[in-house]
């Protein structure tokens, strides 16, 4: 995998524990459009992981809606931890 973005960075330093898009936008200063792309990209490479919010659960999702992503709540894998920690 290529080397991460200074954007995917701050992306992944906000997600040790699940945090919610809204979250995330307001955290990272991002524009939404950025982070949108960001979030796809780090899910792609399978360093974040997409959660959905079920009444008082957040469960893992097997799938998500990339037109609605602002729906979903996000956390970095163990893989994107350590790819972050390495660079």
């Amino acid at each position: 995998m290529r080397k991460l973005y200074p954007s995917e960075k701050l992306i992944l330093s906000r997600l040790i524990f699940p945090e919610p898009y809204d979250v995330l936008l307001d955290e990272t200063g991002l524009p939404a459009g950025a982070l949108r792309d960001d979030l796809i990209t780090l899910i792609n490479f399978r360093l974040i992981e997409v959660w959905q919010t079920e009444a008082v659960e957040i469960n893992r999702a097997t799938s998500y809606d990339s037109d609605h992503i602002e729906s979903y709540t996000f956390r970095a894998t163990a893989a994107g931890l350590k790819k972050m920690r390495n660079e």
